[in-house]
């Protein structure tokens, strides 16, 4: 990461691959200097992995997106981690990442801000 510009010190937080973590990668990460984060799990986003061939556990780029202001106008997003994967399986055709321009033109016309990590956490 170093030779991309990400030095050591900047590197704060860690998101586990596939993000799946137990106590000892929260062990080892904090060893690290690092704290684990995690997306809102009330968000599916996160499941923009997923495609067809899947089935039963396949969600679509409309249902993830219609999920997402469900959950916004019950709750709110205020805080939450949003987790969108720029890069999934090929045999998803209906990329989420794709759909992300219009998340934030919507978020921030109904008054969201979007913040780095670091600062969201520092409140």
């Amino acid at each position: 990461m170093e030779r991309l510009g990400v030095q050591k010190k900047d590197a704060k937080y860690y998101l586990p691959s596939y993000e799946w973590y137990n106590d000892d990668v929260v062990r080892w990460a904090g060893n690290a200097g690092v704290e684990v984060v995690n997306f809102s799990p009330v968000l599916r986003t996160a499941a923009d992995y997923t495609y067809p061939e899947m089935g039963d556990r396949y969600r679509s780029s409309d249902e993830l997106l219609e999920g997402l202001y469900k959950v916004e106008q019950e709750f709110g997003l205020q805080g939450n981690i949003i987790l969108i994967h720029l890069g999934v399986d090929n045999r998803r055709q209906d990329k989420f990442y794709n759909k992300l321009d219009v998340i934030i033109e919507d978020l921030r016309t109904k008054g969201y801000s979007f913040v780095r990590i670091d600062d969201l956490l520092a409140q």
